[in-house]
């Protein structure tokens, strides 16, 4: 990019850190809550992440400082990666799904001409509007979007986005700053829906027609100012670390040395049911990533370690035999719990009407688990920490005390050390519905110490 003489096209705002990001209760730890409205963290909405304040103070707590590592095995949007470069520290992250994984790509490019980027973003939104005032009153192609993506907004508010997401691809030279707009206008996604498309859910039967169009131009005007904006405050001390993040799997061997990591730190899949395959749908079905059920299977679903009924095939699994003996090998008692449960939920899906298959997936949880513990050990130094942000879960009302199952293999697996700090119940908000278990969860943090 160029440094122009002339004044900026476009002036970027101050940014102030809201007062409510300023503190930060340890309940608050395993959620997005606050990143919702931090800088760069805010850049996609993803609520399967935790606090960025809790990277800062496991940090600060123990005593992780530059030229340190720390590892990510479950790295999403980069909450972690993010907190490391902030601080000047090293950050090594994975992540299975590909989607995800390009956002935290963009979240984590920092390396644009301050004094260039204002003019360059300007430039961007002018040729946007000139491309969409051009193009008005024209119609949208036929199957341009699956149907889901028709069903969630009005359509000239559809015809916004579609304009803007050709411009965006075909308009914008520099790849970085191409990324940068089109994350933009990924976020704009669900802000400018007349669906009920808040996370995780998406609910297009919400979309009753009688709503006015949103101004998706806007929208996105608003959102890449704004992370223009927290580009201009980033700390200098960032070019001064290595950041890598990964496209890969966790339960593999990593590029990173025996003993490499001082500090890991990651919210791996709860053992809820929750597809992160599909939580991204509206996003890959807008810029044509995927189109059916089947893409998302085979793009994102089956490289992610087991958390969800969705990623189980039945028939490849029995019942007796689904949780590894590897389990068993490092702790019998746990491999005796876990199977408990497993024959139990066998028995119960056959009396409920869905007949999840929620044994197979716990089984196939704790293999998976095992297998991102293990590599987690051999990257550690002598004493690091481990720590994992993680909740329990009562399928079928049947309670499974991830957070000690998964202390407990790490101790088999020769950390000295576990211990358990709970940062708020769960479950509460469910009461009301019949379908519901009346388990009380729990969610907090298993620091395991090598």
């Amino acid at each position: 990019m160029e440094n122009p003489e002339q004044p900026p096209l476009f002036r970027i705002p101050e940014v102030d850190t809201p007062s409510d990001l300023r503190e930060t209760k340890p309940a608050d730890y395993g959620t997005f809550k606050d990143s919702l409205r931090a800088p760069v963290h805010s850049w996609f909405r993803y609520p399967a992440g935790f606090s960025y304040r809790f990277v800062d103070a496991m940090i600060d707590r123990f005593g992780i400082d530059r030229g340190d590592w720390i590892y990510d095995p479950f790295s999403g949007t980069g909450t972690t990666l993010i907190g490391s470069k902030q601080q000047g520290i090293n950050g090594y992250g994975v992540e299975a799904h590909s989607f995800v994984h390009w956002v935290a790509s963009v979240k984590l490019f920092w390396e644009f001409d301050p004094t260039a980027l204002a003019d360059e973003v300007g430039r961007i939104l002018a040729q946007a509007r000139e491309y969409v005032h051009l193009r008005r009153g024209g119609a949208l192609p036929a199957g341009a979007f699956p149907e889901l993506v028709y069903k969630c907004y009005h359509p000239d508010t559809l015809y916004q986005l579609f304009l803007l997401r050709e411009y965006v691809q075909q308009g914008i030279p520099d790849n970085h700053l191409r990324d940068l707009a089109q994350l933009a206008l990924t976020d704009t996604l669900r802000t400018a829906a007349a669906a009920g498309t808040g996370w995780p859910y998406i609910a297009p039967n919400k979309n009753t027609g009688d709503k006015p169009a949103r101004d998706a131009l806007g929208l996105f005007a608003k959102t890449l100012t704004k992370m223009a904006a927290d580009l201009t405050k980033l700390p200098a001390t960032s070019a001064e670390c290595e950041i890598r993040n990964v496209l890969g799997d966790s339960r593999q061997r990593q590029a990173l040395d025996d003993g490499q990591i001082g500090l890991a730190l990651t919210s791996p899949p709860y053992l809820n049911n929750y597809d992160y395959a599909d939580r991204t749908r509206l996003e890959t079905y807008f810029w044509g990533i995927t189109k059916t059920w089947k893409d998302i299977t085979e793009q994102f679903r089956d490289k992610l370690m087991v958390a969800a009924t969705t990623q189980v095939v039945r028939k490849r699994h029995d019942v007796e035999t689904a949780l590894s003996e590897e389990v068993r090998s490092v702790d019998e008692h746990v491999y005796t719990a876990v199977q408990k449960a497993v024959i139990e939920l066998s028995s119960l899906r056959l009396k409920k009407g869905g007949k999840k298959d929620y044994d197979l997936m716990v089984a196939l949880y704790f293999n998976d688990m095992l297998l991102v513990l293990q590599e987690t050990y051999r990257v550690l130094r002598a004493g690091g920490r481990f720590c994992v942000v993680l909740g329990d879960s009562a399928p079928y009302g049947v309670y499974v005390p991830t957070h000690d199952l998964v202390g407990k293999l790490g101790l088999g697996l020769g950390f000295r050390r576990f211990d358990y700090e709970e940062f708020r119940t769960r479950g509460d908000k469910w009461k009301a519905n019949p379908q519901r278990h009346r388990v009380q969860l729990r969610e907090g943090v298993v620091i395991l110490q090598k």
